[in-house]
């Protein structure tokens, strides 16, 4: 995905002013503590080894930093990484690191942190989702504050890259330990962990710009059920609940007490298919089981009509994004024409594994009625986030599966060998791998394009809709992101009016 503004990224806005609000640590109403709501809890506290946004949605921007910071409009701005130049061909790329900048074990950040941090992404033994970006990267410590990144391609994504979770900087002596007790160089630290339950992080004083925290206590409590996320939020029990379950928007809508922010996404909500296992390995079944489900009716039972229709593996607020939900249209006499040219017999038995977040839940229910209507019989499983990622996600133990993928760069993922969806293509391969290639920017766009209508004919998931994130909080709360083109929770930007 190609950002024009991302190159144009200035140090000179590290320096912007602070609202008012945001100048005393208890702000007007006199609070400086929050409670969110979140829908699932994470694995574990280390973006770095395991997928789960989760980990992210409290970690990222929290506890730990990026040499550069994602905005909600998408841009990139400075955040370990003061400023930074960038070679015409998009290759080589100088970042001049804070020299204020120092992690929560007394350990200064330096050059070696990131050459480090990035050498482990990159290593044999790594399980960081993004590895194969970072094998790709020769990192060099030009000096103590000075870090080279040569690229094996041009890359103009790689400053937004180098913004997200999986690219956080970690200090070398503590990282094995990240993931029960993080180390990073952020404005918080964990106080408590009640698995189960709750999360709890403390504003860390030693933190460079520890005055500018208005929010010094702030608790996660974990509510996977929708209707009990709205029930906690008129109690009082927790304050906002960012990417809420949308059963229940309209009660607050009118109620005075809360704001309501419908924000864009670049998440994907798909019906991912097991491409390894017959009959789902013939692409005339996958085009059958599109065919079958109407997109709409699921946004409507899923999301209660807080989506946008897609279908490819991108969203239409991203760049050189096309139309290609008529590549598989609703119809389900064409799904039983599908399926008998395919030699089906029916009836057609699969599971489908639900993680426990409303819309999977609820759009199960919904894509199982329509599948049966053309003769698949869909056994509907109900998991746990963390078997979701052990069995479907890790072991590959699945038919069908519903999901977000919330990841703005993703395509990637297609060429991945071994990705959970075992989807295999020469064609998508050598056309990812020009994507990747190309500093031309018209070109690009136009090789997006033409990925987009590749994994639509090849019809690898069945491409649902783009979500819109509700966020539901009560009114004297600032600073809460519009847009969330990535899935994070940025305390440090909170605080009460």
């Amino acid at each position: 995905m190609f950002h024009r503004r991302t190159l144009l990224a200035s140090a000179l806005a590290s320096s912007l002013p602070w609202p008012a609000w945001a100048q005393s640590s208890t702000g007007s109403a006199g609070k400086n503590s929050l409670t969110l709501g979140m829908a699932l809890e994470p694995p574990l506290l280390d973006p770095t080894v395991s997928a789960a946004a989760a980990i992210g949605e409290i970690v990222h921007y929290n506890l730990f930093e990026t040499l550069t910071k994602i905005t909600p409009e998408g841009t990139v701005l400075p955040l370990l990484a003061q400023r930074w130049e960038v070679a015409p061909d998009l290759k080589t790329f100088t970042f001049h690191l804070r020299q204020d900048a120092q992690f929560h074990n007394g350990q200064p950040l330096t050059a070696d942190s990131v050459q480090f941090s990035f050498a482990r992404a990159a290593s044999s033994t790594s399980t960081n989702k993004d590895k194969a970006l970072f094998a790709q990267l020769k990192v060099t410590a030009k000096d103590r504050f000075t870090v080279v990144i040569e690229s094996a391609h041009s890359n103009p994504d790689l400053l937004f890259l180098l913004g997200q979770a999986t690219a956080i900087i970690v200090e070398p002596q503590s990282a094995a330990t990240n993931a029960t007790a993080p180390v990073g160089t952020g404005p918080y630290r964990v106080q408590q962990w009640q698995k189960g339950s709750r999360l709890t992080l403390l504003a860390w004083p030693q933190w460079r710009e520890a005055g500018r925290i208005a929010l010094q206590r702030v608790t996660f409590r974990f509510i996977p059920d929708a209707a009990a996320q709205a029930t906690a939020l008129l109690a009082g029990d927790v304050d906002a609940f960012p990417r809420i379950g949308v059963r229940s928007v309209a009660q607050f809508q009118s109620d005075p007490r809360f704001q309501v922010l419908i924000s864009g996404s670049r998440a994907k909500t798909i019906l991912s298919i097991n491409n390894t296992r017959p009959p789902l390995n013939d692409v005339r079944v996958r085009r059958a089981l599109a065919a079958a489900i109407d997109r709409q009716a699921v946004i409507t039972g899923a999301a209660e009509g807080f989506g946008v229709p897609i279908g490819s593996h991108y969203t239409p607020n991203a760049p050189g994004y096309i139309d290609t939900t008529g590549i598989n249209p609703f119809n389900p006499e064409r799904a039983r024409q599908l399926l008998q040219e395919a030699g089906v017999t029916l009836p057609l038995k699969l599971h489908m594994t639900l993680p426990p977040t409303p819309y999977a839940r609820q759009g199960g229910e919904v894509i199982a009625a329509q599948l049966a209507q053309v003769g698949v019989q869909v056994q509907l499983i109900n998991v746990e986030w963390a078997q979701w990622l052990s069995q479907t996600y890790g072991a590959k133990q699945y038919d069908l599966t519903l999901i977000s993928h919330v990841e703005p760069l993703d395509l990637g993922n297609y060429a991945k060998p071994d990705y959970y969806w075992g989807y295999q293509s020469s064609r998508f391969n050598a056309l990812y791998a020009r994507i990747q290639a190309s500093a031309n920017p018209e070109e690009r766009l136009q090789l997006l394009a033409d990925a987009q209508r590749l994994l639509a004919e090849d019809c690898v998931n069945v491409f649902l809709y783009q979500p819109q994130w509700i966020t539901i909080a009560k009114t004297g709360l600032r600073g809460l992101w519009r847009d969330m083109p990535i899935a994070v929770n940025d305390l440090s930007s909170l605080g009460w009016a």
